[in-house]
């Protein structure tokens, strides 16, 4: 009797053992399966981003070369293949130095366009930052106060890279409107502000004097030094590529100076 019931309590555990394997071993396997094709698409992917940077780098490196031997079309037309590229640091750099050209082409409307596109592909708040002020400055006797203000507000935020810069242009802008208390109030501040660069707190301590004096018109003439931010930073280069093992960004030709004069 023993023997039986042994016997008959081992096939009891075989058959749940079976049937444990029948409904586990599926669900096993496909975890097994997708945790493989998980692998393989991130290595895929991470390989892919690897030669998109790659090609970017070989079009922004022309763009730079046809720049400065005084090419606008051929460096236009290369910075236009890196901006089509996946790699997001070379397109925000790419799109700054065509917005650059079309500067020196005299279409600011296109210039603002790119700018505008250059600071949404940026992940560097450096380089977006950047783009950004200079599309501001390209609108700053045009656009209206609501526009502006919308456009330099985001930019004064604390930690922001160029808050001081866009201070300075977004008082510029209520004094172009006719916000005298407004634009006074952020001159004093940039005086006093500690983190202030000291050209722009002697540019501040000069605006506050033609407000007091009642002769703030020609304020407008203390952002021709702030609008000569580079379209791109000395620091960019080496955070443009992506961090997998993408080359770092070839260092660019004589950034593109954008004039207030040319604002206008």
């Amino acid at each position: 009797m023993v023997d039986v019931f042994e016997q008959v309590e081992e096939e009891l555990r075989s058959e749940r053992y079976k049937r444990l394997a029948r409904t586990w071993l599926p669900i096993g396997a496909g975890v097994g399966a997708i945790a493989l094709i998980s692998a393989l698409g991130w290595w895929g992917y991470q390989t892919w981003q690897t030669n998109e940077a790659d090609k970017a780098s070989v079009a922004y490196q022309r763009g730079i070369e046809a720049f400065a031997a005084g090419n606008m079309d051929q460096a236009n037309t290369a910075f236009g293949e890196a901006a089509d590229t996946a790699s997001r640091g070379y397109k925000a750099l790419a799109l700054m130095q065509q917005a650059g050209i079309a500067v020196e082409q005299g279409k600011n409307d296109e210039a603002v366009r790119l700018f505008d596109e250059a600071a949404k592909a940026g992940r560097d708040p450096i380089i977006a930052d950047g783009a950004s002020l200079k599309a501001a400055y390209l609108l700053l006797d045009k656009g209206s106060l609501e526009d502006m203000t919308k456009r330099l507000e985001p930019l004064t935020g604390e930690k922001r890279p160029y808050r001081a810069l866009a201070q300075e242009a977004l008082a510029t802008v209520q004094l172009l409107h006719n916000k005298t208390v407004e634009a006074r109030e952020i001159f004093v501040q940039l005086q006093l502000g500690q983190d202030v660069p000291q050209t722009v707190r002697q540019r501040a301590v000069v605006a506050v004097q033609l407000i007091d004096s009642g002769t703030h018109g020609a304020v407008r003439k203390i952002v021709d030094e702030a609008a000569k931010l580079p379209t791109q930073p000395q620091a960019v280069a080496q955070t443009a590529a992506p961090a997998q093992a993408a080359p770092a960004a070839p260092a660019p030709a004589q950034p593109v100076q954008v004039q207030p004069a040319q604002a206008q």
